[in-house]
């Protein structure tokens, strides 16, 4: 499978653990991983799985990287029709209130322009006992089993 990883991230966590995912899948199949003040919504690609980590901060908003590509999506108002993606948010239950919003901010801007999403939108908690891969890893794993799936019948 073609999987381009992208990730939205204020002080790299997000970026470390989508290059983490990145060497988990690459062995099997072909994966691109960008960040997300590095992409624009005219590049998604339907034959493509795009997977997204991004985290939340402060009131829920989302990290620096993430905020070009959200406006991007709310001004230009991209047709993502046959797009499909799987989306893993970095959160702290801590703040209980806005707590992976930014993951669930980006999920709603997508699915509003049509792309589909693939699997649970998953947060994991920095303030819990599990590290991020623990949970990522096998999130990660389910979505390329899912999109295998959902891709083939719409290529």
């Amino acid at each position: 499978m073609n999987i381009m990883l992208l990730y939205g991230t204020e002080t790299g966590n997000a970026e470390m653990l989508a290059e983490d995912i990145m060497s988990e899948l690459e062995g099997d199949h072909e994966v691109e991983c960008r960040n997300l003040s590095d992409f624009s919504p005219d590049e998604f690609d339907a034959g493509r799985l795009h997977m997204i980590i991004c985290s939340s901060y402060g009131d829920g908003e989302l990290p620096a990287s993430a905020q070009p590509f959200a406006e991007a999506l709310k001004t230009a108002a991209p047709n993502l029709k046959g797009i499909h993606f799987g989306i893993f948010g970095l959160g702290d239950r801590e703040y209980e209130e806005t707590f992976g919003f930014g993951s669930g901010t980006l999920a709603e801007l997508l699915i509003a322009h049509g792309a589909v999403q693939i699997g649970e939108r998953i947060t994991h908690d920095a303030s819990g006992s599990d590290m991020a891969e623990d949970v990522a890893f096998p999130w990660a794993s389910q979505i390329v089993t899912l999109a295998e799936e959902k891709i083939g019948e719409v290529a």
